[in-house]
């Protein structure tokens, strides 16, 4: 099956470079709805049989276009959500920001028994987006409008063939699109899927002016670890 995840639009709390995970969160930001309404361009020779999204506000506003341009009914799924930041949610400082990125880094590296402060383990997090995945399994092709460090711990973890040494791993912009073959393999060994496209900048083109939320850019460490580091350059996660 072919799997398109999608991260939504650009959020007020991604400009202030927020941990926000909480359900519902907030809207979308007037340059969030223009990167909304170019992701149905974006994916115009992509066949989508159905479209599933999370359930927080910003995935549905993200999904409306591409939905009403192929008369698809968004399904919400909560196991979509964001990663929990627990204790830290909401906070916009160095230290929490580095504390969450310190869970995902542990999960890319294979510690999925590394619990976010006050919230989920790695194992959690994969269970429950798995599960959404198994759910659409039947279908040929579909989309799913998802979270920053979701999408990106999720692909990271399943994607057999990705390559952190390679660049374009490193950000996954508000609306960037990753594209995956495979099917579920109902394992927590990685194996089953491929990483078939990352295009980390928005769809249409329409940056974020770097305001994409508290920074998770992926890079290498000398043993060839996956590591997430914060950064001060770009800003990359919800």
């Amino acid at each position: 099956m072919r799997l398109i995840l999608i991260r939504h639009g650009q959020t007020p709390n991604n400009v202030r470079s927020l941990l926000d995970t909480a359900i519902p969160g907030p809207g979308l930001t007037p340059l969030g709805q223009l990167q909304a309404a170019a992701v149905p361009g974006a994916l115009a020779g992509q066949d989508i049989e159905s479209l599933y999204i999370s359930n927080l506000t910003r995935t549905a506003l993200t999904a409306a276009p591409l939905a009403a341009d192929r008369g698809l009914e968004p399904l919400v799924r909560d196991g979509l959500r964001e990663i929990s930041a627990g204790s830290l949610e909401m906070k916009g400082d160095r230290a929490s920001i580095e504390a969450y990125l310190h869970a995902v880094k542990s999960w890319l590296s294979g510690d999925l028994s590394v619990r976010m402060p006050g919230a989920d383990s790695g194992y959690e997090v994969l269970e429950r987006f798995d599960a959404v995945v198994e759910e659409a399994a039947s279908k040929e092709s579909v989309a799913i409008v998802s979270h920053g460090a979701m999408i990106r711990f999720w692909a990271g973890h399943r994607g057999a063939n990705i390559d952190w040494s390679d660049a374009k791993y490193h950000d996954l912009s508000n609306t960037g699109i990753v594209m995956m073959d495979g099917e579920p393999t109902g394992s927590d060994a990685p194996g089953g899927w491929q990483i078939h496209s990352w295009q980390g900048a928005p769809a249409g083109g329409l940056s974020g002016l770097d305001a994409d939320g508290p920074t998770a850019e992926i890079t290498t460490e000398e043993n060839g670890a996956a590591q997430v580091s914060a950064g001060s350059s770009r800003n990359h996660d919800h």
